[in-house]
């Protein structure tokens, strides 16, 4: 697999509320110092999604940082999007990497180590792993893993010489980075923590902080 992105400590989801956009939430991460966004914007159609992502890729320009769509393969080049990542329903990863080619970055939802080892097997980049915690920004939730379920999974990984990063993700707070980033993940994927933060760029770069002083 050609890596031409390292896969980022802490990524944005993008999200809204009744004040906050999509493009509000993308820009509001990027100024807190959020180098990695995936625009997700479930049940939208692409004549939605696509001037979103067009303004997001121009903000990611700006500030070098990495801008994927959540399982919208067609659009990623339409875009300029550099990846994709692809939820447990979407198109499977090596489906995707034959469309995209080598160069552009594919990750996969997981909540368990079959999971995992199946989008390693495809050609995954990266793992999107959760839930953490219950979390209203997802329908259909998968068993929530807890602490416990982190480490088991990043040990079972080892064992078998799977070597993808893991990116925690599902209803994480502020309080809960320390003890996560201590169960072997790579990474935190966040949404809403950071759009109910009275001032989310303020909490991105407060949040930034304590994923890099793991």
């Amino acid at each position: 697999m050609i890596m031409t992105h390292q896969i980022s400590n802490l990524q944005f989801i993008t999200h809204f509320t009744e004040q906050i956009s999509y493009l509000d939430s993308a820009r509001l991460a990027l100024e807190g110092g959020c180098r990695w966004i995936q625009l997700r914007m479930k049940g939208a159609e692409a004549d939605e999604i696509i001037p979103n992502a067009r303004q997001i890729r121009k903000w990611c320009d700006e500030k070098n940082a990495i801008l994927l769509l959540d399982d919208h393969v067609e659009l990623v080049k339409e875009v300029g999007a550099d990846g994709v990542h692809l939820g447990k329903n979407d198109m499977p990863v090596d489906e995707a990497r034959s469309i995209l080619g080598p160069e552009y970055i594919i990750g996969g939802t997981a909540n368990t180590f079959e999971d995992i080892r199946m989008h390693y097997e495809r050609g995954a980049d990266y793992i999107g792993c959760g839930p953490f915690r219950f979390t209203t920004t997802k329908e259909k939730l998968s068993p929530v893993l807890g602490l416990d379920g982190y480490r088991a999974i990043t040990s079972q990984m080892r064992q078998a010489g799977i070597p993808l990063p893991i990116v925690a993700i599902g209803g994480i707070t502020a309080v809960d980075i320390p003890e996560i980033m201590q169960t072997g993940v790579t990474g935190i994927a966040l949404s809403g923590t950071i759009l109910r933060a009275d001032d989310p760029s303020a909490e991105m770069a407060r949040l930034l902080t304590l994923v890099n002083n793991k």
